[in-house]
């Protein structure tokens, strides 16, 4: 229960941190690889483990899909010294949030099998022993159910944010993640799957104008890394150091086959039809880093009373922990050999905080924002940030000065705004702003409306 717990937070952080605009190029090639990849993954994984360690089927074929899965976590806190192209980027982001409801329902079916009805499925529509040609459809019907339970919590608790204003600004985090929670719950009392369900209400919520959005995200960061760091623990204090160094070399193995052999397989097969490059698709194969899902997962089968339960988990442990410290400081270079950085001003994205006023019964919204790096806002007047009737460039704090703008005053990096906006107008307000930071200040200037938006006052 800990380790589920544990992963819900995991998934909510990760959907809450995704950016819908940098994935949504990436989501069909993304959906394949967290499908079909998986499969073909757990079944090469399943082979090597069988012949190469000696498990019998039921357990390689757990162990293949415990590792089946990979840790967006670890592969982007490597990865931001090196920025990639958006649809790298975008689909090593997507296909890690995805893939890991797919992975656990691998794993508690085959952990099922041949249970006899006992199994941790068994008051389920996969479980007691059921044929895999009958699990397939159900995992299918499973995920499509979390699909849309996500997408319903998430959409009708934007709009609840949206339209109350709650008595304390640091209740919105919790509110956002005791949704995201309650996805979980819906999706699993619904007959789904409740682990994508609550990467959907993540992903829905964390994309949405909500109030104070920066911290909500903070808050979910935080909360994310406890939950990590506790499944650790909680691994440390399974793991029998004594049986560790006889499971070193099967774990090797192992991690071998998936690494080199099983992960660049799928990425080849279900890549390729997308348009991916050869340098593309070494990269993803080689950024397939597993982190903290694999923990959790590898519970299931000792819980389930799969045989060779006790050697799986070791060499689960073995596995994260080798292969991440091998892959994890090699990505970087890889990435710089594969001349595979970020396009100029990839990552760029401007964060905008929105503040109910109180005192206007919600009809009236404190925006803030900071130029970021490489934001193509540097540069721009304030006159020429163009924004509509109802909305005004209040307060301009530079190196920890603030003045009021006047309109030809010039933003640069690091400037921090403040923008106080009616209701009928914030959700235009936010687009004009992350337009020109992206586009630069001619960007929408056909048919651009509006006034500039500012109060005279003295210009820096």
């Amino acid at each position: 229960m800990l380790g589920y717990a544990a992963l819900v937070v995991i998934l909510a952080e990760g959907g809450l941190s995704t950016r819908w605009r940098d994935i949504r190029p990436a989501v069909p090639a993304a959906a394949v690889l967290a499908t079909a990849g998986v499969a073909l993954s757990v079944g090469i994984t399943a082979v090597g483990a069988h012949y190469l360690v000696g498990l019998e089927w039921r357990s390689a074929l757990v162990m293949g899909a415990v590792v089946s899965s990979t840790d967006a976590a670890a592969v982007f806190s490597v990865l931001r010294r090196v920025p990639l192209p958006r649809r790298l980027s975008g689909l090593l982001e997507a296909e890690s949030g995805f893939n890991d409801a797919p992975v656990v329902l691998l794993v508690v079916a085959f952990s099922d099998l041949g249970g006899g009805g006992g199994g941790l499925w068994s008051g389920g529509w996969a479980g007691g022993g059921h044929a895999w040609y009958v699990l397939v459809p159900l995992m299918a019907l499973q995920l499509a159910i979390g699909l849309g339970v996500g997408l319903a919590v998430g959409r009708l608790g934007e709009l609840a944010l949206r339209r109350v204003a709650l008595p304390a600004s640091g209740l919105y985090p919790i509110a956002v993640v005791a949704l995201t929670v309650l996805a979980y719950a819906a999706g699993a009392l619904a007959g789904g799957s409740g682990f994508l369900a609550t990467y959907v209400a993540g992903l829905v919520l964390g994309n949405a104008r909500l109030p104070h959005r920066p911290v909500t995200r903070g808050f979910a960061d935080a909360l994310a890394w406890l939950a990590q760091i506790g499944l650790f623990v909680l691994l440390g204090l399974l793991v029998e150091p004594s049986d560790l160094l006889r499971d070193f070399w099967p774990a090797v193995l192992v991690g071998a086959v998936l690494t080199l052999v099983a992960r660049p397989v799928s990425v080849a097969v279900c890549t390729t039809p997308f348009g991916q490059r050869w340098r593309e698709q070494a990269l993803l194969s080689w950024a397939g880093l597993r982190g903290a899902v694999p923990i959790v997962l590898a519970i299931i089968p000792v819980v389930a009373g799969v045989p060779d339960s006790d050697r799986i988990f070791h060499i689960v442990f073995v596995l994260v922990v080798v292969f991440t410290l091998a892959q994890g400081p090699t990505l970087p270079a890889l990435a710089r050999r594969l001349r595979l950085g970020g396009e100029a001003g990839a990552g760029v994205e401007l964060d905008i905080e929105s503040t109910p006023l109180e005192r206007l019964g919600g009809f009236g919204h404190l925006l803030t924002c900071a130029v970021p790096r490489r934001s193509r806002m540097a540069g721009v007047e304030i006159a020429e940030l163009r924004l509509p009737a109802g909305a005004a460039v209040m307060l301009v704090v530079r190196g920890g000065t603030g003045f009021v703008p006047a309109p030809s005053a010039v933003l640069r990096e690091g400037d921090e705004l403040l923008v106080v906006a009616t209701e009928p107008v914030r959700d235009e307000v936010e687009r004009r702003l992350l337009a020109v930071s992206r586009g630069g200040r001619l960007v929408g200037w056909l048919g651009g409306r509006g006034s500039t938006g500012v109060r005279r006052g003295a210009g820096h």
